[in-house]
């Protein structure tokens, strides 16, 4: 990838000052409430479990310091927002659940949020709305695209054989003729000098995987490229297909070959925009319908 350039980092920064200002995350008061920003924000992941959720499941969907986890909790407890619990199942877990109270307080937060929102639009026209929140979209998917990481791991570690699962199960439900498990790569011809495993990370989270094994003429061949439902249509495959590109390159591969089955249209047309030309069968795959192949 081509290095971040200085126009594009003041762009967002720009954009960051402007937005934070506008939405009043540097007042205390968010909202007007009687709570910052990051309490405020806790206390809406709170509600999003109505059971309650453990404090360590908090911790790794807002990236927060366990010390200052504990801080913000203990003064939404102290304010009688949120009550504090030892998990049923695990007496090593601590749970944090919304009071009647915080459930109020959330109910007017959200209230007051929609209303901040709307502010924010009401002098745009019906169009300018519509391009506004296209853009809003656009730029979401690609900073959650920008923060998922795909990592090397070893074809046997959990992570990989996790993905694999969720792949065939996935594949077997769209091939009409269902999938056989068997013919999943086994983790010897993915790890070491015979192949590469990489799955993809959104917050600690596999949500996808791609597998490059050496052939005996010294080809690559790249299989069963992967991506979780909840992360399609981010360009992840791309990015995964890429890294699996490159570990070939790495490796000495100067040709990468892969086979995709006939209702994997999307498949398709992704390998021939990223420069793959279609070539006669060159295995007996009997899912595959279509091969292709690469210069790396």
């Amino acid at each position: 990838m081509e290095p971040v350039s200085a126009t594009d980092v003041a762009a967002l920064r720009r954009f960051n000052r402007y937005f934070t200002r506008r939405i009043g995350v540097l007042d205390d008061h968010y909202l007007g409430q009687d709570r910052p920003l990051g309490e405020a924000r806790l206390l809406f992941e709170i509600a999003r479990h109505p059971a309650g959720v453990p404090l360590r499941t908090l911790r790794a969907q807002l990236d927060l310091d366990a010390g200052y986890l504990s801080r913000m909790t203990k003064s939404l407890q102290s304010n009688g927002l949120v009550r504090l619990a030892v998990h049923p199942d695990d007496s090593r877990l601590r749970t944090v659940e919304l009071t009647a109270a915080g459930r109020t307080e959330v109910a007017e937060q959200n209230r007051r949020a929609d209303a901040l929102a709307a502010g924010l639009i009401d002098g745009l026209t019906g169009d300018q709305r519509t391009r506004l929140t296209e853009a809003v979209d656009t730029a979401q998917r690609l900073l959650r695209l920008a923060a998922i990481t795909v990592d090397p791991v070893d074809g046997g570690s959990p992570d990989a054989r996790a993905c694999l699962d969720a792949y065939a199960a996935d594949i077997g439900a769209r091939f009409p003729e269902g999938f056989d498990r068997a013919a999943l790569v086994s983790p010897q011809e993915v790890s070491g000098a015979a192949g590469a495993f990489f799955v993809a990370y959104e917050e600690g989270r596999p949500v996808g995987c791609g597998a490059l094994r050496r052939q005996p003429d010294g080809v690559g061949e790249i299989r069963h490229v992967w991506v979780s439902p909840d992360a399609r249509r981010l360009g992840l495959a791309r990015r995964i297909l890429g890294a699996l590109e490159r570990e070939a390159a790495a490796r000495g591969l100067d040709v990468v070959r892969l086979d995709t089955h006939a209702v994997l249209t999307e498949a398709q047309a992704m390998y021939r925009a990223c420069g793959y030309r279609e070539i006669p069968a060159y295995d007996d795959n009997v899912y595959a319908a279509f091969w292709f192949e690469k210069r790396v």
